[in-house]
């Protein structure tokens, strides 16, 4: 029921009119990125092609005048010569164009998420600040979060990420567990860069230690559950703020949770039980 409240909650705050004008940056930020990457990669791709060169031997044995003649023939491809053979063939033609779909279509998903997330980290303290003014204004934040702390966790957080492509290599030949071996270094840099943004914003690095070690199975959770929403086509580009706005309500809640009560509220308490 408190899931189901703190959804609620972070969906009205989403579609507010100050944060819908915020979905907008993140929105153009990651189209724009999203644009200069695919020329690139087209540019770099078609340049390498020029360069590539392939030779395909052709047998063909033929009877005339009652004898076995053998012809044997080599063709070269180079460039667009080379897709151009591909083409031609039904069967190539429908896996070079799977390929080409297939792989575009996931690279396009993934690297759209973690450019909306990095983009969306710089708008955190802003989107933060107006929830917390128009929910907990009475709950005090300070935050741990810094530039180059920021760079650093950046930093750490990708090596791990590259770290764990590479130990999970053998997994990825293997169906089904290849879904998963993929997903897993995305989802730790997705967790922890999203995790740091917000928690860096709102609480001080001793307090994040401490509520972060009691509540992180719940965290994890939230985060994999945004990420798993993430993941279907487009909608990364139009959630990012929304991630902030979950987490961010998670964390205000942790902090009000453990925030001690005044001393008027703990009176207030006790004459109640004492009229009881």
């Amino acid at each position: 029921m408190k899931e189901l409240n703190l959804l609620t909650i972070s969906l009205k705050d989403y579609f507010t009119k100050s944060m819908l004008s915020i979905v907008l940056l993140p929105l153009i930020g990651t189209i724009v990125v999203l644009y200069v990457m695919f020329f690139s990669a087209a540019s770099s791709g078609l340049n390498s092609l020029e360069n590539t060169q392939i030779q395909i031997e052709q047998h063909q044995t033929r009877v005339e005048n009652g004898e076995l003649i053998q012809d044997d023939t080599t063709h070269t491809y180079t460039g667009n010569s080379i897709i151009d053979f591909l083409l031609q063939y039904t069967i190539t033609s429908w896996i070079v164009s799977f390929l080409v779909y297939f792989i575009g279509f996931v690279a396009i998903g993934y690297v759209s998420i973690f450019v909306s997330l990095l983009i969306v980290g710089l708008l955190t303290p802003k989107i933060l600040s107006m929830i917390h003014r128009r929910h907990y204004a009475d709950i005090n934040v300070n935050g741990y979060g810094t530039l180059t702390g920021g760079i650093f966790k950046l930093l750490k957080s990708t090596l791990v990420m590259v770290i764990l492509f590479l130990v999970f290599i053998p997994f990825y030949f293997i169906p089904f567990i290849n879904i998963i071996a993929i997903s897993l270094p995305f989802y730790y840099f997705f967790h922890k860069m999203l995790n740091y943004d917000v928690s860096s914003t709102l609480v001080s690095k001793e307090a994040y230690d401490e509520l972060y070690y009691k509540n992180k199975d719940s965290i994890r959770a939230k985060t994999l559950f945004l990420y798993l929403v993430s993941l279907i086509p487009f909608v990364a580009f139009f959630i990012a703020v929304f991630y902030i706005i979950y987490i961010g309500h998670t964390y205000f809640r942790i902090l009000k949770d453990n925030t001690p009560k005044g001393v008027d509220e703990i009176d207030l308490e006790v004459t109640k039980n004492y009229l009881r």
